[in-house]
């Protein structure tokens, strides 16, 4: 196949003779990255038993993967577009599935630490390179229905990781939820060297390996301060020195992409109204999708006393539901009559009130919390596709690849932060009501170090206040986000009528 750019790129009546069966091949690759930002919730429990993890461990368990991730989304949509979107595709495959067995067979916290951030690197190329391949084999006509359905399959993934590490928990080790990725990845390797065609530009930008670099140390500098102010306290050196080379490192990334040719980010799209409304509000979504769902694993099976199993389809509401509305496509049907701004502004409340009522009515039982679920699920429908269209209408369309990066990068950002904030807040609660070192750590060794059933009631009450506390902060944070982005979008909006009725 002759190379050219996706966005320039002729499109033949009908796209790819086999383009259904190459979007199926893509949306399971694309489910099986995603699933890993949530399916290590499930499995809190057993690791903090078997590898002896902390608190801080887990997060970092987590945090490697979607933040490694994040940093080099952009980088490797411009590599993609460089050396060959096949080939990139082929190799994000190929490092996934090394990483996920390093990772099924870790014998330490560092080591599977290490094995996350490997993954990381697969994953960003996949999630890169899938939505090129998308945009490549499918014409005008049907693009849109196969972006909609590449969009379900990144919903979808965020809900049902902790389903799927359930099952596999209730019958096999821990380590059984990252070898199943194995088969995976070496039948979605078969299928694309077979059914995905080649293309990249003639002349694509050099990657840019300094901004990748920065924005990824600033990053996990600024998240670790988050992490170890509970353990450390906020005012200490351990803190405050990360926290503050962390913004360092950031503006020095943007002052870079500023004064090169070819950026990962391109700082002049943030003087675009409806681009920093839309930002803020993929930030937020991801925030509160990867925050409440680390809350809500470890609110089932510490809380309320579930079994892996149990916990994992406990989550299903919420994904089920997302599924059900993307696919009858509500939210598309929704957007004209509401404008984008009200259908943000309407998922993320309902985003927002779902987790409230999962703090609120879901420490006695599990029927307030799957009311919040079903709520949770409704805003998400909503708010997700409706961001996602504003953030690529917000930019010229020859730069329609580096808007799939943007989004992506600040959604694996979101999710990150998610974590690392609304856990901070839960240690810094669990440890103020129960205070001690051994409590801070984790739960179970609170539990285990406790003098009797009077002391173990008492660290469970701390940890369930601890819980409560995270998910209505993220509640306030993502209602805030919503707000805020739907006012922007308007006053855009607005601008631009102004500026067409004087043209």
């Amino acid at each position: 196949m002759t190379a050219t750019t996706a966005e320039n790129r002729p499109t033949a009546p009908g796209g790819h003779p086999q383009r259904w069966l190459i979007l199926g091949v893509i949306c399971v690759a694309q489910l099986t990255v995603l699933l890993d930002n949530t399916v290590l919730n499930v499995a809190i429990p057993s690791l903090t038993e078997e590898l002896d993890a902390s608190t801080a461990d887990i997060q970092w368990m987590i945090n490697a993967y979607s933040l490694v991730q994040s940093g080099l989304l952009l980088t490797a949509g411009s590599a993609a577009d460089r050396y060959g979107r096949k080939k990139m595709l082929m190799a994000g495959l190929a490092l996934f599935g090394i990483g996920s067995l390093v990772a099924g067979l870790a014998q330490s916290s560092a080591q599977l630490i290490a094995a996350r951030a490997g993954m990381g690197v697969g994953g960003a190329l996949l999630i890169t390179t899938t939505l090129a391949v998308v945009v490549q084999i499918f014409d005008d006509t049907e693009r849109v229905k196969a972006i909609g359905l590449w969009s379900t399959v990144n919903s979808l993934g965020f809900a049902v990781g902790p389903l799927i590490g359930g099952v596999m928990l209730d019958h096999f080790w821990w380590g059984a939820i990252f070898l199943i990725n194995i088969p995976v990845a070496v039948l979605g390797l078969v299928a694309v060297v077979s059914l995905v065609p080649e293309s990249k530009s003639r002349q694509g930008d050099r990657p840019d390996l300094l901004g990748a670099v920065l924005s990824t140390l600033g990053m996990t500098a600024v998240v670790y301060a988050i992490i170890s102010g509970p353990e450390h306290g906020w005012t200490s050196s351990q803190v405050l020195l990360p926290a503050t080379g962390g913004v360092v490192v950031l503006g020095a990334f943007a002052v870079w992409e500023l004064r090169i040719p070819y950026p990962m980010l391109d700082m002049h799209f943030f003087r675009d109204q409806r681009f920093v409304g839309a930002v803020a509000g993929a930030i937020l979504v991801a925030f509160g999708m990867g925050g409440s769902l680390f809350l809500l694993t470890q609110h089932l099976q510490f809380v309320l006393g579930y079994g892996p199993l149990e916990a994992g389809l406990r989550t299903a509401p919420l994904a089920l539901t997302v599924v059900a509305l993307n696919l009858t496509g509500i939210g598309a049907r929704l957007l004209p009559r509401l404008g984008t701004p009200g259908t943000i502004a309407c998922g993320m409340t309902l985003l927002s009130a779902g987790l409230a009522a999962i703090a609120l009515l879901g420490g006695s039982g599990y029927g307030g919390m799957l009311a919040g679920l079903v709520v949770m699920g409704a805003g998400i429908s909503l708010a997700m596709p409706a961001m996602a269209n504003a953030i690529m209408s917000a930019i010229p369309p020859e730069k329609a690849g580096v808007g799939a990066g943007i989004n992506g990068t600040l959604a694996e950002f979101g999710n990150g932060l998610g974590v690392a904030v609304l856990g901070a807040v839960l240690n810094s609660r669990f440890a103020a009501l129960v205070p001690g070192v051994v409590a801070a750590a984790s739960l179970p060794a609170a539990l285990e170090a406790a003098d009797g059933a009077g002391e173990r009631a008492r660290i469970a009450d701390a940890f369930a206040s601890g819980v409560e506390t995270s998910q209505l902060v993220g509640a306030v944070a993502v209602l805030a986000g919503g707000l805020l982005a739907a006012v922007l979008l308007r006053r855009a909006e607005r601008a631009d009528s102004s500026a067409t009725a004087a043209a």
